[in-house]
């Protein structure tokens, strides 16, 4: 079993940038490969980003190709998006997700995440 809890939402103007945290507990985190997903008002769950097992090889969703980056820190069973020049459609409940089925982002999406976080809210204001 792999609990994940994020942070680091909040309200941001556009333009600006944050950073997401998500801090995993339990066993085999640095097996798995790890995404992130969000989800805006109304709308479905959106693919975001991925990253394998080593933190490498990371993919991005064209919206935040560019802009966004991934990464972890197995050592403290933590992994990360660095969000910059934030725009309003960035506006989401933004989830952590984790594939203990693979160590690498093969389906780049919500397929074989068995693991989530309850999401953090990200707004960001024009």
């Amino acid at each position: 079993q792999l609990q994940l809890v994020e942070s680091g939402g909040g309200l941001v103007q556009s333009g600006r940038s944050l950073r997401l945290s998500c801090a995993a507990s339990g066993d085999s985190f640095d097996s798995y490969a790890i995404a992130w997903f969000r989800q805006a008002p109304g709308q479905t769950r959106e693919w975001v980003s991925c990253i394998n097992d080593r933190g490498g090889s990371p993919t991005y969703a064209d919206s935040v190709k560019g802009r966004f980056t991934i990464s972890r820190d197995n050592a403290k069973n933590m992994m990360y998006l660095e969000m910059n020049s934030l725009k309003p459609e960035d506006t989401a409940v933004y989830y952590c997700a984790a594939d203990p089925h693979s160590s690498s982002c093969i389906t780049l999406g919500a397929l074989g995440m068995d693991y989530w976080g309850k999401g953090t809210l990200v707004i960001v204001s024009s």
